[in-house]
């Protein structure tokens, strides 16, 4: 299988783990998140990774009437490739998770490779001031949970969605994640090519140190050889150095507001599209093109968005 020479940039538009606090630019709306999707598809993401929220609020949806009204607008005015949650967010029950995918049937879904601490309360000592009363409570409450995806939740969840043809953004937050899609793609529950998203700079997983990066990219690369498809996200402050430094070891990259609020040092990102650009300027700076959607599906033998059901 060759290794593909065009880079994939992923967008993660608005995510579970930021509050509407946190930055003004966060979308919250369904007509916010279609147009933040089609933005970033605008300025060069060949894919778009989706969660939902209650426009009341902002506290993350997982229902199917969350997603319907912007998967809709999304497809009807772009073609990039829609990858939609599973994760949800922490506290949610898997049944509750996994119901857009099994509803909306999409070309990608996501699915983290474990349970684990996932520690969003540091976020406290730089987010003082609330708008809703849930906000405080949801980060504070990551010092005591425990974001749970047990191997009977991860193979529910391959099962459920095998019939759909739907790949997966497979998400590992450390090494042992590597070796969990190892023993389920041993046990033929994932086909190759498969896409790896490495994630760095959670508290609770893998550090954000070059040696943490090669250490990831080393072990897939002994464990998959070429049946796979490498990306990375860096959490806040890390996301543009990890990003330059998948693209420059011949992976993809994800950026969006869901992984980081920050477009430089001190300065909020205006919008998904602005870290899109900067990515892109990024992989061109290096001498690289980046993928455009139909590439994206080609590279990752996606079944084609004519066959989702939305």
């Amino acid at each position: 299988m060759a290794k593909p020479n065009k880079v994939i940039i992923t967008c993660a538009v608005t995510g579970s783990i930021h509050t509407p606090s946190m930055s003004p630019h966060i979308p919250i709306t369904a007509q916010e998140i279609a147009d933040a999707a089609i933005g970033a598809a605008e300025a060069g993401a060949a894919v778009v990774h989706l969660h939902a929220r209650k426009p009341q609020d902002g506290r993350p949806d997982q229902s199917p009437e969350a997603f319907a009204p912007f998967l809709k607008v999304i497809k009807q005015r772009c073609d990039a490739v829609v990858n939609i949650t599973t994760g949800g967010a922490a506290g949610m029950s898997l049944e509750e998770r996994l119901k857009p995918c099994a509803v909306f049937k999409p070309e990608v879904a996501s699915l983290n490779m474990g349970s684990m601490n996932f520690g969003l309360y540091p976020m406290l000592a730089r987010q003082t001031e609330f708008k809703h009363d849930w906000e405080r409570p949801y980060l504070e409450g990551s010092r005591d949970r425990i974001f749970k995806n047990t191997f009977a939740d991860i193979e529910g969840i391959l099962t459920a969605c095998a019939e759909n043809g739907t790949r997966f953004e497979i998400e590992c937050y450390d090494i042992g994640h590597l070796y969990t899609l190892a023993h389920f793609v041993d046990r033929g529950l994932v086909k190759a090519p498969f896409f790896v998203q490495s994630v760095f700079g959670i508290l609770g997983g893998i550090g954000a140190h070059p040696e943490d990066v090669m250490h990831m990219k080393r072990t897939a690369d002994r464990l998959f050889g070429d049946a796979y498809r490498w990306s990375v996200l860096g959490a806040g402050r890390h996301q543009m150095p990890i990003i330059t430094l998948s693209a420059a070891m011949g992976g993809n990259v994800r950026v969006g507001l869901e992984d980081s609020l920050w477009d430089g040092p001190g300065k909020l990102a205006e919008s998904n599209a602005a870290q899109v650009r900067r990515a892109r300027s990024i992989i061109e700076g290096l001498g690289l093109d980046i993928a455009s959607p139909a590439e994206a599906r080609e590279i990752l033998q996606l079944k084609g968005a004519d066959r989702v059901n939305f």
